[in-house]
């Protein structure tokens, strides 16, 4: 296996070239609590650690992704409120974390009036 594919498998979980073509244009429409949260996260500015906006894992794409620490990050608009997503959202935090990686959820809300609280818990995380 050459050295391309093992990076695919770690970092990527095998996404296919749809779902970076669909990250990459998430990735030029972020919601406005994506860009706050972005801002925070950009340029190792939490604890020097590196994250991902907008990153292919395997079938899915992860809000925010840290390699380092195998830790993704969702941000659940209104429409994580009705059951129906509810139930994939579960489905799908269920998916990516057999796959060895942690996921962390935060509202919309959450950021966007207390982004001191979510990156105090996103620390927390880390010092773990």
């Amino acid at each position: 296996m050459d050295k391309k594919s093992v990076q695919s498998d770690n970092m990527w979980k095998g996404a296919s070239p749809q779902i970076f073509s669909n990250a990459k244009k998430l990735r030029a429409n972020l919601t406005e609590a994506e860009e706050q949260l972005w801002l925070a996260l950009k340029n190792n500015q939490i604890d020097g650690y590196k994250f991902r906006r907008q990153h292919p894992l395997s079938i899915y794409i992860a809000d925010f992704y840290c390699h380092a620490l195998k830790l993704v990050i969702e941000l659940d608009g209104g429409y994580h409120l009705t059951e129906e997503q509810q139930l994939l959202d579960e489905e799908r935090t269920k998916n990516i974390e057999f796959q060895g990686l942690k996921v962390i959820r935060f509202t919309n809300e959450e950021v966007l009036v207390q982004l001191p609280k979510v990156l105090d818990v996103i620390r927390g995380f880390i010092r773990k």
